[in-house]
């Protein structure tokens, strides 16, 4: 009995050994660096082919800076005769156009000047009618010389002093040419010099102010630029009107582009230059002060171009496969060069080989299926 047992599992074993379990139809290789793949690989690896391209491609200098406002951009405001503030409403942020008005200011001096100018000027007029009246009766030899030339000398003072006191009037905001002694006034307007936005403001009602006190500060956010820091070295691949591609932190994927206007003259302590750039696509959202990444493109080129998804790297080396045949593809070694706008140039291949059919997405699966078969060999 013991034998017919052992006999059976000797013979369960040896026919369980004999069958063979299915095995998963792998990827052929038929060379070091060629793949073939079945249907459902093929399928699964969104394979899409495709002849090189021809591209202008160029090689780029990663920057950083910020957006700034020239000097022309920016007015700081202030009373130029001080006073008391009685009327203000502005807020920072608030837009204001040329000549609105931003305060009013009393002030007692205001009235002295307006009055002393109303004097010069009624003194100008009398002296100029001394003056006509002297040169007559000289010409007619009833009045000497010493007497004109002392009408004349008068009538120059008042002139000289209603003038200036009008200048004064000016720099106040009051209209010296529209001025009578029925419309003298205590309280002057302070009035924005530029359109923009209110970036400051340092006033309140009841407030004194001297005339040094900025009270405003107004920013013209049309005329906003790009500053860029480039080093030294890479000083000689910059010049003027060259394009620029900036973006911030916060979003990336939003490129504005610009050129370069001007190129700094000195170097700052860390051998660094300035250049600035004008916006080609602003918008208002760009405020001062903005931090801005950038590459300012050097050398544009014409080149072979390949999308980005035919590329792969592998060992250090970068690699396009060539469509051999239907399913069946060949790694080749490249050199790259530069990539913009979903493309990488490809350098190193033969005339014959630029013409062939590449693939131009799914690279990466190829790589893994080549590679695990290797594995597996």
């Amino acid at each position: 009995m013991n034998k017919i047992f052992l006999i059976i599992i000797t013979s369960f074993t040896i026919s369980s050994c004999s069958k063979e379990a299915p095995v998963e139809k792998k990827a052929e290789h038929t060379t070091e660096n060629q793949v073939t793949l079945n249907d459902k690989q093929y399928k699964n690896a969104g394979i899409e082919t495709g002849a090189l391209e021809g591209k202008e491609t160029a090689s780029g200098i990663a920057v950083t800076g910020s957006i700034d406002i020239p000097p022309q951009s920016v007015a700081s405001v202030s009373a130029p005769f001080g006073g008391y503030i009685k009327y203000t409403k502005w807020m920072p942020g608030e837009h204001i156009g040329k000549g609105q008005v931003l305060a009013t200011i009393e002030n007692p001096e205001l009235v002295q000047i307006q009055q002393d100018y109303l004097l010069a000027k009624s003194n100008l007029e009398y002296s100029q009618k001394d003056y006509l009246r002297q040169r007559d009766l000289n010409q007619s030899q009833a009045s000497s010389d010493k007497v004109m030339q002392q009408a004349l000398n008068q009538r120059n003072n008042h002139m000289i002093n209603m003038r200036a006191l009008g200048e004064k009037l000016r720099i106040a905001g009051i209209n010296p040419e529209a001025l009578t002694a029925n419309n003298i006034k205590r309280v002057t307007s302070v009035v924005s010099p530029i359109d923009g936005y209110i970036s400051s403001v340092n006033a309140n009602i009841g407030q004194y102010v001297s005339p040094v006190d900025k009270l405003f500060e107004i920013v013209n956010t049309s005329d906003i630029h790009l500053v860029l820091k480039v080093f030294e070295k890479d000083l000689d691949k910059i010049s003027m009107d060259q394009q620029v591609i900036a973006y911030t932190n916060q979003n990336p994927e939003k490129k504005f582009t610009a050129r370069i206007v001007l190129i700094s003259k000195d170097f700052a302590a860390d051998r660094s230059v300035l250049i600035h750039c004008h916006f080609q696509n602003y918008e208002p959202h760009l405020l001062p002060g903005t931090f801005m990444n950038a590459e300012i493109e050097t050398n544009s080129r014409a080149s072979l171009a390949i999308p980005d998804g035919g590329v792969v790297a592998f060992d250090g080396k970068q690699y396009i496969f060539e469509e051999i045949k239907p399913k069946t593809y060949k790694m080749v070694p490249v050199k790259i060069g530069n990539s913009e706008h979903g493309f990488t140039e490809i350098t190193g291949l033969t005339s014959e080989q630029s013409s062939k059919k590449w693939v131009t997405k799914g690279a990466y699966n190829l790589l893994m299926a080549l590679k695990n078969v290797e594995d597996e060999e």
